[in-house]
């Protein structure tokens, strides 16, 4: 089980600045869905990480049950932040956990 030590939320930027899970998050169109993940999202935050598993090579999968699946890949930092690195749904699961784990790597060769 986690400890509920609340934790910082940012966001990855890619070397050239782009924001994957801002990119997914604003591409869902229905505003109750946003609603929803941002309330997932905000409980996270508190420390609260519900249903969520590890994929590997220091990613984390949070599951949310509804629509087609959601799924957010982060990873944490010194576990006071976690850092979102991209969304997608159980369809595009495999390719999403992939993505994670590249971005990951990006991230920590950035920050040694």
């Amino acid at each position: 089980m986690r400890n509920t030590q609340p934790r910082e939320i940012e966001t990855y930027r890619t070397q050239n600045g782009r924001e994957p899970f801002t990119e997914w998050f604003n591409a869902i169109r229905d505003t109750r869905t946003q609603t929803r993940i941002r309330g997932r999202l905000d409980r996270l935050e508190k420390g609260n990480f519900g249903d969520c598993e590890s994929v590997g090579s220091g990613i984390f999968e949070l599951r949310m049950h509804f629509g087609p699946g959601y799924r957010i890949y982060f990873g944490e930092v010194e576990r006071t932040i976690v850092l979102l690195l991209c969304g997608g749904d159980k369809s595009t699961q495999a390719q999403d956990i992939q993505r994670a784990k590249t971005y990951w790597l990006e991230y920590k060769e950035e920050h040694r």
